[in-house]
């Protein structure tokens, strides 16, 4: 299969819930993850074009947790194929360089 994104995306071995940093919950869990954007599994959907502020944990190569903030714009949402799910892609717009530097890392490390 050929891949046509920008960017490399890497799914995460592990369930990783995303926090909206502005109130404290849980909006969803990594789908997958690039250098530029994410795909996120939702409970409920997201409205069309929302901006958030968000975080969640990767572990490094050493299985150190490295806490990625992130401010993020949702470009698209749809249902998922379980009910009461919701796909929803976020693209980044405010990472610092040691958080990007931390998602490369980590999807160079977790190449199938």
């Amino acid at each position: 299969m050929n891949e046509y994104r920008r960017s490399l995306r890497k799914t995460p071995f592990t369930n990783t819930p995303v926090n909206n940093m502005m109130t404290g919950e849980v909006l969803g869990r990594i789908g997958n993850l690039s250098s530029d954007g994410m795909l996120m599994v939702c409970e409920s959907e997201i409205a069309s074009d929302a901006l958030f502020q968000l975080g969640f944990e990767l572990d490094d190569d050493h299985n150190k947790a490295h806490a990625i903030n992130v401010g993020v714009q949702q470009m698209w949402s749809e249902p998922a194929n379980v009910p009461g799910q919701f796909w929803a892609g976020f693209h980044f717009i405010d990472i610092s360089d040691a958080d990007l530097s931390a998602i490369e890392s980590w999807i160079g490390n977790n190449e199938d």
